[in-house]
């Protein structure tokens, strides 16, 4: 029998629209009625200029800093200094949130400014072992053993969005999402 594929990683290069992809893949699971929880990062932008990012919980709407051009504490990725108390109080919250009361955990994304954050390892891990279905954007060239484990795993599949796909991609994950949860019953 063949592995179901439970972890869906979606990775690509800065900007070629992977948390578009997640999005639209969540609205597309929530409009066919599953439970979808967990984090989604989006850029802010001041003036046209990106000033940092911010986290949402999926499940309650709750938002919080990732990390921002003008924090003056906290570890610095680039430009931007990482706010780990919403990190931890928001993105790791709505993670572990999701692995108790949703079909589907999402998991935007496993990063270098994220991985400053024991609580978010630690969710990212508890979700990988619950089995439940997850959607998970892997920063492109980060180097962790999370990553790496998460990469490894026999039930992992990778996508890499890119010009061409980034339009269909939505569908065609929702419906892997919906072949897994049908699945399992």
């Amino acid at each position: 029998m063949r592995l179901q594929k439970r972890v869906l990683i979606v990775t690509g290069s800065p900007g070629i629209g992977k948390t578009t992809v997640l999005t639209k893949t969540v609205g597309i699971l929530k409009k066919q009625g599953h439970r979808v929880g967990g984090m989604l990062s989006r850029e802010v932008r001041e003036s046209g200029v990106r000033v940092g990012f911010e986290i949402l919980d999926v499940g309650s709407g709750s938002r919080g800093w990732l990390a921002q051009v003008n924090l003056k504490n906290g570890p610095q990725v680039g430009k931007y200094r990482v706010n780990v108390a919403d990190l931890n109080s928001v993105g790791a919250q709505a993670i572990t949130q999701a692995v108790g009361t949703c079909q589907v955990v999402v998991i935007d994304e496993i990063g270098p400014m994220e991985l400053f954050s024991l609580k978010f390892k630690e969710a990212v891990r508890q979700t990988l072992e619950n089995g439940k279905w997850i959607l998970a954007v892997l920063h492109w060239k980060a180097q962790d053993q999370l990553i790496t484990e998460v990469r490894n795993r026999e039930d992992a599949e990778e996508v890499v969005v890119n010009l061409e796909n980034r339009e269909k991609l939505p569908e065609l994950l929702a419906e892997k999402a919906n072949a897994f949860l049908r699945a399992i019953g």
